[in-house]
């Protein structure tokens, strides 16, 4: 891992040089508020393609109910998912799920997402809703996710989202630039997730603090699909403003399946066309010479799989170091890992064995696109049979709604984002994070296990 950081540079304009070169984010922003350019640190009022909220839309309400407005002014570009706590383990949910379903249908939004569909992220993903070089508003952290498709997502505040649905707009200060580079191919065993976590640890929590992370380097670019999402995703827990990493021929085949499926739905036989073209179109990437903050590099021969130890995600150690903890329950799913390659992989490992006599495993699926998928490819199957429990798609146990709570001194071990104190719902009780196969194999060992001495 090499380290290098300089003075970030401004965008101003040179008379004799010309524009400076620009970030992604200053390009991003700078289109949304409808300018030639913008400089690290100016305040600009942008206007967002998409905003999002999901079982909060019921409390967002309550704030824009106080501007005094009959309508939203930008329902086109609302997309709602119910995700958070589903299907409903209490009344007061059911209640909250009730309201936004009158909220929905008064105000007439066509993008909502119902109890069952999935995770925010995964969905508006697999929905081909957000488009490279576009700006997604979200009243959720983990925005950043939209990152993996070249594009601005940026987590914002339920009163910033009220402002949103009354104005259509919102001021952003542009946020400085960290250049993240991985060269080589990841070693067997170690994914996006473990690579996301050596980041944090090496740098803190709060390493990319209102910064917007680029990646790059041939490490990235080998990459799936949904390794660039996990590792988008993580980068809420590096305290970054946004991430991004270049689209490429993967970022388009994914959305260009996912904009012939969407078209299907809708019976519009134009849109996957229309919208295909519009891929090339919205795509901004970063100018050579571009300034950044900081750049650290590093190799992916260099990395092994890596845990998040309690209570705090950038209190990370090789897992090596961790091998052997004793632990209640396993859990596979959320915004970071419920996708079919995370459990594509916790299937090999769980394939033939049983889940250890005292340990649970909890599989929930980010989608129901990915649910089908996995059913048809026999992996549910296969974690069924091992003992594995399976989740309705959403988000589940990973904030500490329902299903999957943990008892008082039990040891969870996740795939999931956060690991803080209370996390899952219970405050004296042990969260580590790793990437799905260690989850898998920690269930089948009863205790924090490394896979690779499984398959």
């Amino acid at each position: 891992m090499n380290q290098e950081t300089r003075p970030h540079q401004l965008g101003r304009q040179d008379v004799d040089q010309g524009p400076l070169p620009q970030t992604f984010a200053q390009k991003a922003l700078a289109r949304a508020a409808g300018l030639d350019m913008v400089e690290v640190g100016a305040v600009v009022d942008v206007r967002p393609d998409i905003v999002l909220s999901h079982d909060n839309t019921a409390a967002i309400r309550e704030i824009w109910l106080q501007f005094g407005q009959e309508r939203v002014a930008i329902a086109e570009k609302l997309a709602i998912t119910l995700d958070h706590a589903v299907p409903a383990p209490t009344t007061r949910h059911a209640q909250n799920h009730a309201e936004i379903r009158e909220f929905v249908r008064e105000q007439g939004i066509s993008n909502f997402f119902e109890v069952g569909r999935g995770i925010c992220h995964q969905v508006l993903s697999e929905e081909a809703l957000v488009l490279p070089g576009q700006i997604v508003l979200g009243a959720d952290s983990h925005t950043p996710h939209f990152g993996w498709l070249g594009a601005f997502g940026a987590g914002i505040g339920r009163s910033e989202v009220a402002a949103l649905w009354a104005t259509g707009e919102l001021w952003l200060r542009v946020p400085e630039s960290i250049s993240i580079v991985l060269e080589g191919d990841l070693p067997r065993g170690v994914t996006a997730k473990d690579f996301a976590l050596r980041i944090i640890g090496d740098w803190g929590a709060d390493g990319g603090l209102y910064a917007s992370i680029e990646f790059s380097g041939s490490g990235i670019e080998a990459m799936s699909v949904d390794s660039r999402m996990a590792l988008a995703n993580m980068m809420a827990e590096f305290g970054a403003k946004s991430s991004f990493i270049r689209p490429d021929g993967k970022t388009r085949a994914y959305l260009e399946a996912a904009l012939a499926r969407r078209a299907a739905r809708m019976k519009h036989e134009g849109l996957a066309e229309e919208s295909r073209a519009d891929v090339e179109k919205l795509q901004l990437l970063p100018d050579e010479g571009a300034a950044y903050a900081a750049t650290y590099s590093y190799s992916a021969g260099e990395l092994e799989p890596t845990v998040s130890c309690p209570h705090t995600v950038d209190n990370v150690a090789p897992l090596s170091a961790v091998a052997g903890v004793e632990v209640q329950q396993a859990f596979i799913g959320t915004c970071t890992n419920g996708r079919l390659e995370d459990i594509a992989e916790a299937a090999e490992v769980v394939r033939g064995r049983q889940v250890a006599v005292g340990t649970r495993l909890l599989v929930i699926p980010a989608s129901s696109l990915v649910l089908q998928e996995a059913l048809e490819r026999g992996y549910i199957q296969a974690l069924v049979a091992a003992g594995a429990a399976i989740g309705t798609p959403g988000c589940g146990p990973c904030m500490g709604n329902h299903m999957g709570v943990p008892a008082t001194g039990e040891v969870t071990i996740s795939s999931a984002n956060r690991n803080f104190r209370g996390r899952m719902g219970t405050t004296d009780a042990e969260i580590y994070l790793a990437n799905p196969a260690v989850v898998a194999a920690s269930a089948v060992a009863g205790r924090i296990a490394d896979p690779r001495s499984i398959v």
